[in-house]
């Protein structure tokens, strides 16, 4: 973190220079007062008002973590795109171009890998953590899509059968889509089961009521 200390006879005198020094803007830093008095003048004959400030630049989370990827899409020759989207809970990264195929790799594996290594990064000393998110032409929402449409198709079939169904293993991601999109569902439930990597989630028949 970038940061410098500035003296002034106020504090805004402080901030102002330590802001020209940075090249950046108020919304951009953290402003902390380390001295604040009056001292003496010439001779003791006057007053003089003293004012420090360290000055800190903090960096904006969604920035780093494109930063990062872009860092890594060319270490790996991959010519894309990247698109930051801000929502309340997250900061998605979407990733456009041609033949993208190997930042996805089996089953997600390798988009799971990078957005875990991008989140870190990003994240490193970052104030306030988020989630960070990394789409590869729309990959996730294809994918999710996907699983909510097998775990109502599932859930149908444990009413039906009243039998539990046991899906294939899933990383922690794909296990929270399953069980969002059951919760609160007639006559089922999910839990999961099983250690990873092969845990895996049960939907399974509600007890009738008595």
């Amino acid at each position: 973190m970038r940061s410098v200390e500035k003296t002034g006879r106020t504090k805004e005198e402080a901030v102002r220079a330590a802001l020209k020094e940075l090249g950046v803007g108020l919304d951009e830093v953290k402003v902390e007062v380390l001295e604040n008095e009056n001292r003496s003048g010439f001779l003791g004959m006057f007053q003089v008002k003293q004012v420090r400030v360290r000055v800190s630049v903090v960096e904006d989370v969604g920035k780093v973590a494109a930063r990062f990827l872009r860092e890594i899409l060319v270490g790996l020759g991959v010519a894309a795109r990247v698109e930051i989207l801000r929502r309340p809970d997250q900061i998605v990264l979407n990733v456009n171009g041609a033949d993208l195929g190997v930042l996805i790799g089996r089953h997600g594996q390798t988009l799971d890998a990078i957005q875990f290594l991008v989140g870190l990064v990003a994240n490193r000393g970052a104030e306030e953590k988020k989630r960070i998110v990394i789409d590869v032409q729309g990959y996730r929402r294809r994918h999710e899509e996907s699983l909510r449409r097998l775990a109502l198709r599932m859930a149908e079939r444990v009413r039906h059968e009243r039998k539990k169904a046991v899906l294939a293993p899933m990383n922690p991601a794909d296990r929270r889509i399953i069980h969002l999109t059951l919760q609160g569902q007639k006559e089922v439930f999910t839990y999961s089961e099983g250690q990873e990597p092969f845990r895996r989630v049960v939907i399974s028949p509600q007890e009738k009521a008595e």
